[in-house]
């Protein structure tokens, strides 16, 4: 069996420096698996099947049918396996319906006016209508009639994105819409948002123009109050830009409403962490190189 840098003759073999930043970049994810008794053998499977998908859909050659001899020869997958894997329907990546709905109404309260306060945050909303403003039974007829009010609020009480205060009202956690519990939601946000990061981050090392916008702050030697205030600091910033751009996202989409060329998606985050260096074997001591 090759070393992993070796190619076939002929062919350029991967960058060291991309072969050190994937073995990086796959620590923690192995963890996870591994936390999850995800084992090898199932991810080798998992591997193999995305390979040969992303192999047939985004390597084509113009004016030529994909054929399992090409895709064996720029995966490496056995052909037998190649033509299996295609007969195979990929599972689609669907979001939970908790997902689906409630980002919608997630968006429009920390979006639109009627649901802020002065200071631009997410207002309490009373749970019931009947009043003067809006409450939590409107903002969800404002998305969905099919929705009963009270099974998307018992949902959002359990996954810990929403509470009730004492005057009856919802009030919406600022970490939204990130729940706290609900092993299945967070899931499907760890695969869409960690897709989106490496596609852009995967985007920029390929050269395509213009870059994506793929940036981090990075500094050693720091103390745990430190890092404490930091955090602070970027959970505020965050939530300001998050709170922005999604204001001008809903703004956007309803002027975009119905334009044939409506066609497009984006996705903008961002992220803190933080770790002791001396205890995590995969952290480098170095500074990384100026960006």
């Amino acid at each position: 069996m090759k070393p992993p840098s070796q190619a076939e003759p002929g062919i350029a073999a991967p960058p060291d420096s991309l072969l050190r930043a994937l073995r990086h970049l796959l620590r923690p994810l192995i963890r996870l698996l591994l936390q999850r008794e995800v084992t090898y053998p199932l991810l080798a499977s998992i591997l193999k099947s995305v390979y040969a998908e992303v192999a047939l859909r985004d390597f084509p050659i113009a004016g030529k049918r994909q054929t399992d001899s090409r895709l064996s020869l720029l995966t490496g997958i056995h052909r037998k396996d190649v033509k299996r894997l295609r007969r195979e329907a990929a599972a689609r990546h669907v979001a939970p319906p908790s997902v689906s709905l409630g980002a919608q109404l997630v968006g429009r309260w920390t979006g639109s006016h009627a649901y802020l306060d002065r200071e631009g945050r997410p207002r309490p909303l009373p749970r019931l209508g009947g009043g003067r403003g809006p409450s939590f039974e409107s903002l969800v007829a404002s998305v969905s009639k099919d929705i009963r009010p009270r099974a998307v609020l018992d949902e959002w009480l359990r996954l810990g994105v929403a509470r009730l205060d004492a005057e009856d009202r919802v009030c919406l956690h600022v970490e939204a819409f990130m729940p706290s519990r609900g092993f299945e939601e967070k899931a499907y946000y760890f695969g869409r948002n960690l897709h989106d990061h490496v596609a852009a981050a995967s985007h920029n090392l390929s050269g395509e123009r213009p870059p994506l916008l793929e940036r981090s702050v990075y500094y050693g030697g720091l103390t745990h109050e430190s890092v404490a205030e930091l955090a602070k600091l970027a959970t505020r910033l965050a939530m300001e830009a998050l709170q922005a751009v999604n204001r001008r996202a809903l703004e956007l989409r309803k002027r975009d409403a119905g334009k044939r060329a409506a066609r497009l998606r984006m996705n903008f985050g961002s992220y803190f962490f933080h770790s002791d260096a001396q205890r995590e074997e995969d952290v480098d001591d170095e500074e990384p190189p100026d960006a």
